[in-house]
């Protein structure tokens, strides 16, 4: 199984077209060295990335890609505890208002995915 295919599981064909609709080659400099070579390099586990890339997501403000990852981080096996404890640790060095944004996100991640949550605890 491809990396893309692990992380973005069912959504794949909707977001290669969304990336292909920007920029062809930006598309496949995405595909092919960020998903197929970075992303696939031994040394890290997919979940273990997957929870980097959140964290390295919400310091850049990005929500729409913070998405993505947050729902991947959940398909290649990060439980929403683990998912949580990261945008918690995120507060620690990113900061509290970047922290909930992503705290909220994630909520909508969960609600949408419909799947039964942990408390706020």
């Amino acid at each position: 199984m491809s990396v893309r295919a692990a992380i973005w599981g069912e959504k794949a064909e909707a977001i290669e077209e969304s990336l292909k609709a920007v920029d062809e080659d930006l598309f496949r400099y995405i595909r092919d060295f960020a998903y197929e070579e970075v992303l696939a390099r031994p040394g890290l586990d997919l979940k273990t990335r997957e929870l980097l890339a959140i964290t390295a997501l919400i310091a850049l403000g990005s929500p729409k890609e913070l998405a993505t990852h947050l729902e991947g981080a959940l398909r290649v096996g990060a439980t929403e505890r683990e998912v949580r404890e990261a945008i918690l640790q995120s507060a620690l060095f990113l900061g509290f208002p970047r922290a909930l944004a992503a705290m909220k996100l994630f909520q909508k991640v969960l609600k949408d995915r419909g799947a039964p949550h942990e408390g706020e605890g």
